[in-house]
């Protein structure tokens, strides 16, 4: 099973790239599970197509220990394995806690043992690694992990804490820095600051991704490029960095 984690800043664009990442892999073949660990739960919504995915502390708060696999494990197109973390009511308790209830419950319910998924892929907000949102790098979840990020300024603040974090870990035999996707939004000097970063960080640009209207016609959709637009040159620069990940992930494997 290869385990993935996708990290960046919110708002970077990091849920359509795991959306169309999860898209372009299933439709080489693999079984895919993306699993969605921001607050907003919106990381497999176009995967899904529908606008308010159910979460596990949202059906952990109505069933309690009635839930089931099936409360909180939807199968979206192409036959992707959906989950969202979720998040406390605004104002109450951690963020990172429902990470960590989730990939809990996740594992009570023999998740990764029944679907019996090739690749999973954990969506993290990167803004802050701490608790929670560390556990994919920390907690054996993840083999490699993956910064998506832009030229602009904060972007590459949260990137370079990330990478920071996959460090401190490293010796303990968590995951490893599979590289930076630069998701770009056409700011002045972009390509030249994230290759900067790369090297600051001892990795590699693994994916240029251009800015594109495929995105948003697609979104508008609540489809995923690779989905509504298949033949578009978008979709393939999904599979392109479908095929880059893999090939990343086998070579560490190996």
């Amino acid at each position: 099973m290869i385990k993935i984690a996708l990290y960046g800043k919110g708002g970077i664009g990091k849920s359509t790239t795991a959306s169309n990442l999860s898209a372009a892999l299933a439709k080489r073949g693999y079984r895919v599970m993306q699993i969605g660990c921001d607050p907003k739960a919106d990381s497999t919504q176009n995967v899904c197509g529908i606008d308010k995915m159910p979460t596990v502390l949202d059906v952990i708060r109505e069933k309690g220990e009635g839930t089931s696999l099936e409360d909180i494990v939807i199968q979206g197109w192409n036959g992707i394995l959906c989950v969202e973390a979720g998040g406390p009511t605004p104002g109450i308790g951690c963020a990172g806690r429902g990470i960590i209830t989730a990939f809990e419950r996740l594992e009570q319910l023999h998740a990764y043992e029944i679907y019996k998924p090739d690749v999973v892929l954990y969506d993290v907000l990167g803004d802050v690694v701490c608790g929670g949102f560390a556990m994919p790098i920390r907690g054996g979840y993840a083999d490699q992990v993956f910064v998506v990020t832009s030229g602009e300024k904060m972007a590459l603040y949260a990137a370079a804490n990330i990478a920071l974090a996959i460090e401190n870990f490293k010796n303990r035999g968590y995951a490893s820095f599979g590289g930076v996707i630069l998701n770009a939004r056409n700011v002045e000097r972009e390509v030249e600051l994230v290759e900067e970063f790369a090297r600051d960080a001892d990795s590699q640009i693994v994916k240029i991704l251009p800015r594109s209207s495929w995105v948003q016609r697609a979104e508008e959709q609540h489809k995923t490029v690779v989905e509504a637009f298949p033949e578009s040159d978008m979709a393939e620069e999904y599979r392109e960095l479908a095929d880059r990940v893999l090939q990343i992930c086998q070579m560490e494997e190996n």
